[in-house]
């Protein structure tokens, strides 16, 4: 018998979803249409209160994209200690239509990367949490 790993989101207000299929939670304003991520009580272009929580869209283009090269203080942020940073990149991915998504990337090559690619939604471990998942975005060959 095979057991199931259980994983848990980072956040469940984020991501919904599956584990397999797993889509960011925005919101949008009813009265202009602003759509918004994470979401939000109140429209930043109107101040309308009348939004609503709107799955986003799963594809999108790379925006603009760094690589972060130097590990963040730990603690907290490595249990472990600085020795198992490893580089990552880091990115926006314009969702069409709807908006910026600041996220992790799986692609941590600056040679694999490129301003216009498609990029897939995806979910990943947590470091140093690896029971825990959170967002991130990958790149994707056209025909997929």
């Amino acid at each position: 018998m095979t057991k199931t790993r259980q994983f848990r989101l980072i956040d469940p207000e984020l991501i919904g979803g599956t584990e397999q299929v797993p889509r960011l939670i925005g919101s949008v304003c009813a009265g202009c249409g602003t759509v918004t991520f994470p979401r939000q009580r109140s429209c930043p272009r109107c101040t309308s209160e009348d939004v609503q929580p709107r799955e986003l869209a799963i594809r999108g283009e790379l925006w603009s994209w760094t690589i972060q090269c130097f590990a963040p203080k730990a603690p907290p942020y490595l249990p472990g200690g600085v020795e198992e940073f490893e580089p990552y990149g880091v990115g926006y991915v314009e969702l069409p239509g709807e908006v910026r998504v600041e996220a992790r990337l799986t692609e941590s090559d600056p040679e694999r990367l490129r301003i216009g690619m498609s990029m897939e939604l995806t979910l990943i471990p947590v470091p140093g949490a690896s029971d825990t998942l959170t967002f991130a975005f990958r790149p994707v060959e056209e025909d997929e």
